[in-house]
């Protein structure tokens, strides 16, 4: 097995990683993306050549690069040569707005702006909304007057540019929409990626995450969060093939895995059940699928028995947040029963190296099966917030302990199971969504006096974003014109699904909008209110 052979402590970096890997096994396929492969050699030479193109444009190790676009082979590219250079990448959301897509670049104070093809058309309408110097714009595919990534990369040399790094330095800063209404930097650093991810493929007890030299997975959901690049990395870390989709299409899932003998994959539980309702899903031979590993929701018992019927593999759920890294709690297969357990309803257990603590409010830590909010400890928690330091306060306590607004509870054989969000947030078909952010974009309609948007329970997506409008005195309010309206603002995925009309919205005595309140008719006989 590879397992055996990888030496993980050669991999202190990301940048590491292709370094490696191009020495012990240079000719395995290290990713393919639209019949396209990329060998471990050619991706160690391209990604020196990435980071001299970005020292040749004067960005200094932790200058920040973003990337507008879907996923692709060229993203790992610029993400690992940006790694040897020191240059922190920082991935945006293509299906936001443009002037969301604008807020996050002028966050991130990037020297250079990386676009997928399916952005060309957007750059001139995000560049009219930054303010101050236009930060140069390279196309990952080509497109007009802009320069062309393999052009701009294929001009410089390909030795190694061999930037001194630390493994605490930040190498990835995703986005996470915040409370207030504006998306926060979560910064991630090399340690963070890795360390824990060497923790876990040490650990023989846990054969869905061993890997061997036949290994395929495949990278399915967008790059823009830790679901699309972690899970990118944790098969590039092991030396595993990577098989790289342009975006979610459950069609073509069904096709890699056929045609490319897909062994493991990362979905999201609304992704699977539109992938598992197909009808081809029954006619593809899985016998090379080992396990698929699900997260952003707990998975509905239907879904499961229907999918290991389909499937014929292992189910492993994964809990964790941007924050995190990604992945700090697992269910393992053998606690997915299709008849139905106790365990089923949990989070699982905590990943090698992660610590879990169930706070009160007072950040008390409380007995077993005491539901308070769930706190994490490892060395993959964030390195922080990017130039928010009393926020970052705010999450992670001096002594190292994340608090991650979920509400839940260790069980006495330390299983984790969800109850209920402390924070407002809502995940619909593995997106977070908060609640802020919608109701600004509803609050500009002139029919709406004042607006709570919440999540409702949605067979399809997990959970559905909900407006709850008082309309201005007077006026016939319309449902639909108000979604429209919240969609020329914010991206689609976060607008509301439906609105609900009441006279008043209900509130306690200090004027806080009582959401719980709201959200409660909707998730009556839900033992939990998280779907």
């Amino acid at each position: 097995m590879i397992q055996d052979a990888v030496d993980f402590a050669r991999m202190p970096t990301l940048g590491d990683v292709p370094r490696y890997h191009a020495q012990v096994r240079p000719d395995a396929v290290a990713f393919a993306f639209e019949g396209r492969e990329t060998s471990f050699a050619e991706l160690d030479r391209r990604t020196n050549q990435v980071a001299r193109a970005l020292l040749a444009e004067g960005l200094k190790p932790g200058d920040r690069i973003a990337y507008v676009g879907k996923n692709s082979d060229s993203y790992f590219e610029l993400l690992l040569g940006a790694a040897k250079a020191g240059v922190v990448m920082a991935p945006v959301g293509w299906r936001l707005a443009p002037a969301e897509i604008a807020y996050i670049v002028a966050d991130t104070e990037a020297k250079m702006v990386f676009v997928g093809p399916e952005l060309v058309e957007h750059v001139g309408e995000v560049a009219k909304l930054l303010a101050g110097p236009q930060p140069p714009v390279v196309a990952m595919e080509g497109g007009g007057d802009l320069a062309a990534f393999p052009a701009w990369r294929d001009a410089q040399d390909e030795a190694d540019p061999a930037v001194p790094l630390r493994p605490s330095d930040v190498v990835l800063q995703l986005y996470t929409s915040g409370t207030t209404g504006k998306p926060k930097g979560a910064m991630l650093t090399h340690n963070n990626l890795l360390a824990m991810r060497k923790a876990a493929a040490e650990q023989t007890a846990m054969p869905w995450n061993v890997w061997g030299p036949d290994d395929v997975s495949l990278v399915a959901m967008p790059v823009a969060h830790i679901g699309g690049t972690g899970w990118g990395l944790v098969g590039l870390f092991n030396g595993a093939k990577g098989v790289v989709a342009r975006e979610f299409d459950p069609f073509k899932v069904l096709d890699f895995i056929e045609h490319d003998r897909v062994s493991k994959m990362f979905l999201v539980p609304a992704a699977l059940q539109i992938v598992v309702r197909l009808p081809r899903a029954r006619q593809i031979d899985y016998s090379r699928l080992s396990y698929i590993l699900y997260g952003a929701a707990p998975i509905p018992l239907d879904l499961l028995r229907e999918s290991i019927e389909v499937f014929g593999c292992g189910f492993v759920q994964q809990y964790g947040m941007t924050e995190t890294t990604g992945t700090v709690v697992y269910l393992p297969p053998e606690d997915h029963d299709p008849a139905g357990n106790t365990r089923m309803r949990s989070a699982g257990l905590p990943m090698p190296g992660v610590e879990l603590r169930i706070l009160d409010e007072a950040g008390r830590v409380l007995p077993a099966n005491t539901v308070g909010e769930i706190a994490v400890r490892s060395a993959s928690n964030m390195a922080g917030y990017w130039k928010l330091d009393a926020a970052t306060a705010a999450t992670i306590d001096a002594d190292g302990w994340l608090r991650t607004g979920d509400a839940g509870y260790l069980d006495d054989d330390g299983y984790l199971f969800i109850h209920d969000r402390v924070k407002d947030m809502i995940v619909s078909g593995g997106e977070n969504i908060y609640p802020a952010e919608v109701e600004s974009a509803v609050y500009g309609h002139p029919h709406v006096a004042e607006v709570a948007v919440i999540g409702v329970p949605d067979d399809k997506w997990g959970e559905a974003v909900k407006a709850v409008v008082a309309p201005k005195p007077g006026i016939t309010p319309d449902a639909e014109d108000i979604i429209a309206f919240a969609r020329t603002r914010i991206a689609h995925f976060k607008a509301p699904k439906s609105v609900d009309f009441v006279e008043a919205l209900p509130r306690n005595a200090s004027g806080k909008i009582l959401r719980r309140q709201l959200r409660e008719p909707y998730w009556v006989g839900r033992e939990r209110r998280v779907n």
